[in-house]
């Protein structure tokens, strides 16, 4: 196995991403948060609480200087969409929209949790299924059930109160270097048990549980895939065929992989099934890069009331915006997830490159928070020694 420089001690948080010319839009900021460290979790749950709080709607507005008048969401540090869907929600209900972003979904929740008896905001956005059950454990959050909730959103309960509310969802895959293959003149592989094959020794590239999130969906795939008493074999597999861990999805994908603008060795890396719609060359109709869908691990992010809000009613109307037709469709271009509503249509190239996973691995919310730190530390253990 090879690693990346500090990844055998996991002491070091990954750095801030290189932005690279072509990564300038809104998949560039949804695929960095992707990427960043989750010690930011360690770091607030040691008391270093860093927000950022920013307005997202401008202008006045009848309710202006009212009371109840401003909506603060508590959400991760990428969170955006269209200015024109916030201005209508403003216009519509009157409520200016404030957020605070701790971090990554980790911090989130650890934010959350911190703050339990002085909460942060009203709502929160972009828990994902990671940590949703040890969000509501914690009860932090109002149940609340929206009456725009799309039925295709009922296969992703955190529980049967309706704690959490799905808004959308993504699979973190290993994605391929066509090219690459086609060149070498070897198949691609297909499976997670092909990824352990000789014939693709020394060609994968992923990113740690431990400092990255679809670190730590690959790692739940796995889970998911070899149950947790195979899980660790499978990985000791993929050691000696040569894996090399980078510490977060930038260096994976921009320095190691072959198949994007970093033209890296490896033709193999931890990524996610929308990404080959972001690498159509230029004059090109085909992406260079493809999505193995049978190595997937089903993310989703949630929204929920946050308990101790003085403005229940405005948390509950953010929600309800969040599922609305529009703001659903708006979420591939602005925060490149897939809308939880199915009938929601897809931009062409996702339509036609970013096709989600048909049986993704999958792990109970509850299972996660009851055995996400035992994990990381075994295949810790396993994989860095």
């Amino acid at each position: 196995m090879t690693t990346s420089k500090q990844a055998a001690t996991g002491a070091a948080a990954e750095t801030t991403p290189r932005r690279r010319p072509d990564r300038t839009g809104p998949s560039a900021r949804r695929r960095t948060r992707r990427g960043r460290t989750g010690r930011a979790a360690a770091a607030l749950a040691a008391g270093v609480l860093v927000l950022a709080g920013c307005s997202l709607t401008g202008g006045d507005s009848a309710a202006s200087g009212t009371k109840g008048s401003e909506l603060t969401v508590v959400t991760h540090d990428s969170f955006n969409l269209s200015p024109k869907l916030l201005d209508s929600f403003r216009s519509e209900t009157g409520y200016q929209v404030k957020t605070v972003a701790p971090g990554d979904a980790g911090a989130l929740v650890n934010q959350l949790i911190l703050t339990k008896d002085s909460p942060l905001g009203d709502v929160v956005y972009g828990i994902d299924n990671s940590f949703a059950a040890r969000a509501v454990d914690a009860g932090v959050l109002v149940p609340y059930t929206s009456p725009a909730l799309p039925a295709g959103a009922a296969q992703h309960p955190v529980d049967d109160r309706g704690s959490l509310t799905p808004v959308d969802m993504g699979d973190v895959c290993v994605n391929v270097d066509h090219r690459w293959f086609a060149d070498a003149g070897i198949p691609e592989p297909v499976t997670l048990q092909d990824l352990a094959e000789p014939a693709y020794k020394d060609l994968l590239v992923v990113t740690n549980p431990a400092t990255s999130s679809p670190g730590l969906a690959f790692l739940l795939a796995t889970v998911g895939a070899f149950g947790p008493d195979g899980w660790q074999q499978y990985w000791q597999q993929l050691r000696a065929n040569g894996v090399k861990v980078d510490q977060g999805w930038e260096d994976a994908y921009y320095v190691d992989f072959s198949g994007s603008s970093g033209a890296g060795p490896r033709p193999l890396v931890l990524s996610y099934s929308s990404s080959p719609a972001a690498e159509v060359p230029e004059g090109a109709t085909e992406p260079r890069t493809g999505a193995l869908l049978e190595t997937c691990f089903r993310q989703v992010e949630y929204a929920g009331v946050i308990a101790g809000t003085d403005n229940e009613a405005g948390a509950q109307a953010f929600i309800d915006f969040l599922l609305s037709p529009e703001v659903q469709a708006d979420i591939p271009g602005q925060m490149y997830m897939y809308p939880v509503d199915g009938d929601v249509a897809l931009p062409e190239a996702w339509a036609k490159h970013a096709p989600l996973a048909e049986h993704p691995f999958t792990v109970s919310p509850a299972d996660i928070s009851a055995h996400r730190d035992e994990w990381i530390a075994a295949w810790t253990a396993t994989v860095i020694g």
